[in-house]
């Protein structure tokens, strides 16, 4: 049986819930590694014209996360690069086994207190939208954490610099 490509060969993956550090952690990580680094957040915005959260409120999650199924789809040309998924991405059972059979999934794990803090910084999350976030990421952990658990490789991101989870990463897929 041949050899599954070395994990710098083809794509990384990088999953796990919102305020994580995906973008932030995989900028750092294709540095590093000097590999390129696209944000698939940013690439259905390109592709739709609109923010994630317009398209969350125009045309509803299911909507955006058909049109974030393809774009994932599209970015994994098995070229190597890192790319960040959104929090829901991975949950779809198509792009979740695209991911697995394709590229080097990377679950980026934290506590929900850490989490709640970070998101907090920010007011463009459309899940949580006039809502309590700390409620919410609990609530999505219970249900997201089992299938990100499936994602081989596992590091936590602590309340830490994010160059801390870059070298556990590093790691991991040298190691």
């Amino acid at each position: 049986m041949d050899q599954p490509p070395a994990p710098f060969q083809r794509p990384i993956v990088l999953v796990g819930l919102m305020g994580v550090g995906k973008t932030t952690i995989g900028r750092r990580l294709a540095r590093r590694l000097d590999l390129p680094f696209v944000d698939a957040d940013d690439e259905i915005v390109i592709a739709s014209g609109m923010s994630v959260s317009d398209i969350f409120e125009r045309f509803g999650e299911s909507h955006f996360r058909d049109g974030e199924r393809r774009v994932i789809a599209r970015l994994l040309d098995g070229r190597p690069r890192v790319i960040a998924t959104g929090g829901g991405a991975f949950m779809n059972a198509q792009t979740r086994a695209l991911i697995l059979e394709t590229a080097t999934a990377i679950w980026i794990d934290s506590d929900i207190d850490t989490l709640a803090e970070r998101v907090g910084r920010r007011n463009d999350r459309p899940l949580l939208a006039g809502r309590d976030a700390r409620s919410v990421l609990s609530d999505l952990a219970k249900l997201r954490n089992p299938v990100y658990a499936l994602a081989p490789v596992h590091v936590i991101s602590h309340p830490s610099p994010h160059e801390a989870t870059v070298d556990a990463i590093i790691s991991q897929l040298a190691g």
